[in-house]
């Protein structure tokens, strides 16, 4: 890159010398755009690197220039014919430097080389040929001052600097006042946050405190209610049985015979007997469950044989010729799990869908799906609404307008069933629509 052409020269030889090339310095930056602030860290760069070398007592020549490639930027080169100076300048120099944007000391052809630059700001008028020319042409008459002049003018930079100074440290206290006053606020905040989350927290532990307390409550009274259940069945099943076995010593042939009326009057008492004990082994199973006093008792089931049992002992019960009662050939051999428990399962649902389906199948079937084996009962009866289908296993709880077409429903056969299928590890779903039948899967692992 080639040097910009000088703007103007001048020599430092005496003392007064360098209050003309701070003038000059000053003058040269304000024509090429310096902002007010940088002529007056040039000018004072120039004046303490002045000082230095007119102390030397050899003569300084002073260059200006500015140049327009890469980055705009005034330069002054001052050159003196000391050798050796390079090193002990630039240590004197050093806190100079950060006036401006750089500063290099070296040693020359002639002597001692200081060169300096600071970079013009973006607004200064660009540095065209003709404006080069007009700048020289007005410092050719540049006329520099007297040193009581400069230091006139001096005087007033410093002063209006102090001002700046004084309103930049009156800013800077209204700021720490601010920050001091936002520093409260936040303080403020953070004690007023750390209060409500203390009381947070404390609510929280005297929820989780009312949370245990009730759990108790509610295990209590499920334990209650439970004991309840098991000592009514266990009351209740004593005078049923007896009634059940008085009705059928009524009805014996070596007893005196009865009237029509009279032997249809029995029947009644002991089908409603029979029911009465079906409702009392259903409430005393329940029990036993909730109060978890059934564990099962792993060993491997033979599918094909609890399938066959229930295709004989359930057949009796689908009379009707329109239904097809139909237990399929299991695609599982074998399960690890509780015969007992799983056979009563099956049953309930089969003895279910038997009881609400008039005509069409009752189907059970299992296949292995994955790590899990899927038993299904299906039917075509009435169907169940989708809204309903969770509540199908609530206790005591059954379909508005069902009828079973078959003896009658306590509402307990699914609840039991779904707390069988938990205790086996596995789970009981059901999926229905109304008027096509439903579907009740149970999925059990195949090693729980």
């Amino acid at each position: 890159m080639t040097s910009p052409d000088p703007l103007v020269r001048t020599r430092l030889r005496v003392e007064q010398d360098v209050f003309a090339v701070r003038q000059l310095g000053r003058e040269v930056g304000r024509l090429v755009g310096l902002e007010p602030r940088d002529q007056i860290r040039l000018a004072t760069a120039l004046s303490e690197v002045g000082r230095l070398l007119v102390a030397t007592g050899r003569e300084t020549e002073v260059v200006f220039a500015a140049g327009s490639d890469g980055v705009p930027a005034l330069t002054v080169k001052l050159e003196h014919t000391a050798h050796g100076d390079a090193d002990r300048l630039a240590a004197q120099l050093a806190q100079v430097g950060r006036l401006v944007d750089s500063m290099e000391v070296r040693d020359g052809e002639i002597g001692t080389v200081v060169r300096m630059s600071r970079r013009l700001p973006p607004n200064a008028p660009v540095l065209s040929p003709d404006r080069m020319d007009d700048i020289r042409a007005e410092l050719a008459g540049h006329v520099p001052g007297t040193p009581l002049d400069e230091l006139a003018v001096q005087n007033q930079q410093l002063i209006a600097t102090l001002d700046e100074v004084r309103a930049q440290r009156d800013d800077l206290a209204r700021l720490n006042a601010e920050l001091e006053e936002t520093n409260r606020g936040v303080m403020a905040l953070y004690h007023q946050l750390s209060d409500e989350l203390e009381e947070t927290n404390r609510g929280v532990v005297a929820l989780y405190n009312e949370l245990d307390e009730k759990s108790v409550q509610l295990r209590a009274a499920s334990e209650a209610k439970s004991r309840f259940l098991a000592n009514v069945s266990h009351e209740l099943r004593a005078p049923v049985t007896a009634i059940i076995g008085l009705g059928r010593l009524l009805s014996d042939d070596a007893s005196d015979p009865l009237t029509p009326e009279q032997d249809r009057q029995v029947e009644l008492i002991r089908g409603s007997a029979a029911d009465l004990l079906s409702l009392v082994n259903d409430l005393l199973d329940l029990a036993k469950a909730e109060a978890g006093r059934l564990e099962p008792n792993w060993s491997d089931v033979d599918l094909k044989a609890v399938f066959g049992q229930l295709r004989g002992t359930l057949r009796p019960l689908a009379t009707r010729p329109e239904v097809d009662f139909v237990v399929e050939e299991p695609a599982v051999a074998r399960l690890r799990s509780d015969e007992v428990l799983l056979a009563q399962v099956l049953r309930n649902l089969l003895t279910n869908a038997i009881k609400f389906t008039a005509e069409g199948s009752v189907r059970l079937a299992a296949t292995r799906v994955g790590d899990e084996i899927e038993f299904t009962v299906t039917d075509t009866g009435a169907g169940i609404p989708p809204e309903l289908q969770e509540r199908i296993f609530e206790e005591f709880y059954q379909v508005p307008g069902s009828h079973a077409l078959s003896g009658k429903g306590t509402g307990l056969g699914l609840p039991y069933a779904r707390r069988l299928v938990g205790i086996l590890g596995g789970a009981l779903r059901v999926s229905s629509e109304p008027g096509q039948g439903s579907t009740f899967t149970v999925s059990l692992p195949v090693s729980p």
